[in-house]
């Protein structure tokens, strides 16, 4: 595990940051916010996270937008990336890392479905930053 790494969150519902942060309270990671994926992409570029977490529904650029500037970007694109979305829950159509990785042309390192389960987060998040 990278002691202190620090975890960007990109979701344009507050009470998912927040759910997310409690969620890695007893982890020693550091979760940043962003709101948008516009504000992710700055905040990234700022902080240099060793791991983003992007929802796929959001303002200004959406979590598939920000992924691919993101992977296009020289100094962020090795920088571990989970999806995360509700959409399967709310029309009933569900992603998965391949499925995106053919749809963006680079595939995610993970995804995970809204709602979030916070033991198969922290798992996640763990494997990503061993």
């Amino acid at each position: 595990m990278t002691q202190g790494a620090t975890i960007l969150i990109a979701d344009d519902e507050p009470e998912c940051i927040d759910f997310v942060r409690e969620s890695l309270a007893d982890t020693p990671y550091e979760v940043l916010g962003a709101a948008d994926g516009e504000e992710a992409l700055e905040v990234a570029r700022k902080a240099k996270p060793q791991l983003i977490i992007l929802d796929v529904q959001m303002p200004k650029l959406n979590g598939f937008e920000a992924f691919s500037q993101l992977k296009s970007d020289e100094a962020l694109k090795s920088i571990p990336v989970i999806m995360l979305t509700g959409v399967a829950d709310k029309v009933g159509i569900g992603f998965s890392k391949d499925a995106m990785g053919d749809f963006l042309g680079s595939e995610p390192d993970a995804y995970i479905e809204k709602p979030i389960e916070p033991i198969i987060l922290k798992q996640t998040v763990n494997r990503l930053l061993k």
